[in-house]
């Protein structure tokens, strides 16, 4: 058998294994049921990659995210190692040809998703392969209590039953006690061997600030520490804005959200990863499997919906054991922003038995018919068609996928795209003759600036409800201007499919999962209650209440962290002393607001402010109708 070092040396080019990789692989080569709670960043992958590649036969690896498996996938090609994932879209003849491949064709990994071990043919195959090992990565979801909870991974307990000599390895990178129990207890282990890498970083310093202006704070932060960076924002919008606000700043920008082609994808990762780029603005799409050990800042603008989301997004920062930090500004509408979008869009059981009857209405599917037919999908007609409420109606289905009631191609996005190809004087000659497409082209011209000179995607839906006009008139007119060579036309025919799992029984079917989504739902609001009271709790080490939600107990102030600092700084009579008399003698110059006084006296914010409001009680200052401070002249 060859030791793990070498294969790390010879596929990895590394000569040494981070802290309690070493010790979980060999606990899986003595044959060990094993369960590793790594951080992120803590090289979870390998801890199942590597003995794999060590023992004879495939490693079936179990995980939730497609994106992940195609990345890992391609990674092991790359290496010259065969792997292979099973995802969606694949024909059963194409299934059945794959699947022998993993048989005879020497083939070291088989990723699939839980809910292909439903499948028969699926089953059956893997029971012919010499499998040497099974991962369940992001091993939290097979739990009730994990924040993705999907019902779909309690499948993986018939691989044992399939291969009950072969041992399993459990990973995640977040997960409190019970859910650690639960994940053991669900994977059926046999004394398992637990490692538990503590959530600890020595040299992270968690920030929380209490900013009304959160952009110049950001502004102050990113000039400061000039190094890579991240910033995480609610939405695809605020992607764009914070990332042009930065480049108006001279700090330079890139951008990355769920919207973006994957060529625009791969374009600004390479310039954020390759340093062109300083900062990369992003929603919480970015991140998983990115490795950068030189993230300087990680910066949330908004507030994550959860300790294990914020965690996992604050981990990105100094993989490389530089001093880094982890910086939350906040303000006073935070509280209201994070429930609005988090628990005010969560579907409630008579909600989800709602959209699930219209879907099948929408089809046309009978009582007790449906199962496994598959549909083309419009979601914004879906939606506009019963009055739903799109964010809410996309969680619905989002429940519906994750507990196996449906499968969605998760591919909300526009598929439509379009250019002008003649000049604007010719395109305005045109419309003097086609005076019904007027309020349509006028339409697209002002919602997309750039469609003369590139192929622009364009919302089919929105250019419709713009120019009062149906959505499929528009597609009339727009395939009549690309046959009249005004435009150039790339026009999908829909934006998602739709498979249904079970046979249709309207209350019935939801009634099953009615406990679920409601535990789900509930266990959100603790996780949303459990977020605020972190960034509002300002006498306790903020890595201390980060690793206690984790249930680390023997744990010390980290001394670097937002309220670590402020309880060591004690600012001396005289300091306070010295700068009050500079602030009075710079406003006998003139008024100045707050931001202007620091930057002048190079003094830091908290003590300025502190000082500032001194000189307000004692009515030696006073605030002008510009916001600005003014000298009181006795």
């Amino acid at each position: 058998m060859e030791h793990p070092i070498n294969i790390l040396e010879r596929y990895w080019k590394f000569t040494e294994f981070k802290p309690n990789q070493e010790v979980i692989i060999n606990a899986v080569l003595e044959g060990e049921d094993t369960f590793a709670l790594l951080p992120t960043g803590g090289g979870k992958s390998l801890c199942f990659q590597i003995p794999a590649l060590v023992k004879d036969g495939i490693c079936i690896v179990i995980s939730p995210l497609i994106a992940l498996m195609k990345d890992q996938v391609q990674a092991l090609n790359d290496k010259g190692i065969k792997a292979m994932a099973l995802t969606s879209g694949i024909s059963y003849k194409e299934l059945d040809t794959l699947l022998d491949n993993c048989i005879y064709g020497n083939y070291k990994f088989l990723y699939l998703s839980p809910e292909r071990l439903q499948q028969e043919l699926v089953q059956d195959r893997i029971r012919q392969m010499p499998v040497n090992l099974i991962a369940v990565d992001e091993a939290h979801c097979i739990s009730q209590w994990g924040s993705d909870f999907r019902p779909a991974y309690k499948n993986i307990a018939l691989l044992r039953q399939l291969h009950p000599t072969t041992n399993v390895i459990a990973l995640t990178a977040s997960a409190k006690p019970e859910v650690v129990d639960d994940i053991v207890k669900e994977l059926d282990f046999i004394k398992p061997k637990i490692f538990k890498h503590s959530f600890y970083r020595a040299n992270l310093g968690y920030m929380v600030y209490h900013e009304n202006d959160k952009y110049y704070r950001l502004e102050t932060i990113l000039k400061k520490y000039t190094a890579s960076s991240i910033i995480y924002v609610r939405n695809r919008k605020l992607t764009l804005e914070i990332s042009a606000f930065l480049e108006s700043k001279n700090i330079s920008a890139t951008f990355y959200h769920g919207g973006l082609d994957n060529n625009e994808k791969d374009k600004h990762m390479t310039a954020w990863l390759h340093n062109q780029k300083q900062v990369m603005v992003a929603t919480n799409a970015f991140g998983m499997g990115i490795d950068k050990p030189d993230v300087k800042t990680v910066i949330h603008l908004n507030l994550p919906e959860s300790i294990e989301s914020y965690f996992q997004e604050a981990g990105r920062a100094g993989r490389n054991g530089d001093k880094a930090f982890a910086v939350i500004l906040k303000n006073n509408s935070d509280e209201v922003l994070v429930k609005n979008q988090f628990l005010d869009v969560l579907p409630t059981v008579p909600f989800v038995k709602q959209v699930y009857r219209k879907l099948c209405n929408y089809f046309q599917i009978s009582y007790g018919e449906g199962e496994y037919l598959t549909f083309d999908f419009d979601f914004n007609a879906f939606c506009k068609t019963y009055h739903f409420s799109s964010i809410l109606c996309y969680n619905a289905l989002l429940l519906l996928d994750r507990n196996s009631v449906i499968t969605l191609s998760k591919q909300f996005k526009n598929n439509v795209s379009a250019q002008f190809i003649i000049s604007s004087n010719t395109l305005f000659n045109y419309l003097e003759t086609h005076k019904d497409f007027n309020l349509i082209v006028k339409s697209m011209l002002r919602m997309y600036g750039g469609i003369f000179d590139n192929d622009t995607k364009i919302n089919t839906f929105k250019i419709a409800e713009k120019a009062s006009v149906s959505e499929s008139v528009l597609i009339k007119i727009l395939r009549q201007l690309e046959s009249d060579a005004i435009i150039t036309l790339n026009l999908a025919k829909t934006d998602a499919q739709v498979t249904f799992i079970q046979p249709r029984e309207d209350d019935k079917t939801i009634n099953r999962i009615a406990t679920i989504i409601e535990q789900q739902n509930t266990l959100k609001q603790h996780q949303v209650a459990a977020m605020i009271n972190y960034i509002e709790n300002e006498s306790v080490c903020k890595s201390m209440q980060l690793l206690s939600y984790f249930g680390e107990t023997a744990i010390k102030p980290c001394g670097i962290c937002s309220v670590c600092i402020k309880k060591t700084k004690t600012d001396k009579p005289e300091d306070l002393k010295q700068l009050k008399k500079r602030i009075i003698e710079l406003l006998e110059h003139g008024d100045k607001s707050s931001r202007n006084i620091i930057t002048t006296l190079n003094a830091t914010e908290e003590k300025t402010k502190a000082v500032l409001k001194l000189l307000l009680e004692h009515n030696i200052i006073t605030t002008t109708q510009k916001n600005t401070y003014k000298l009181n002249h006795l």
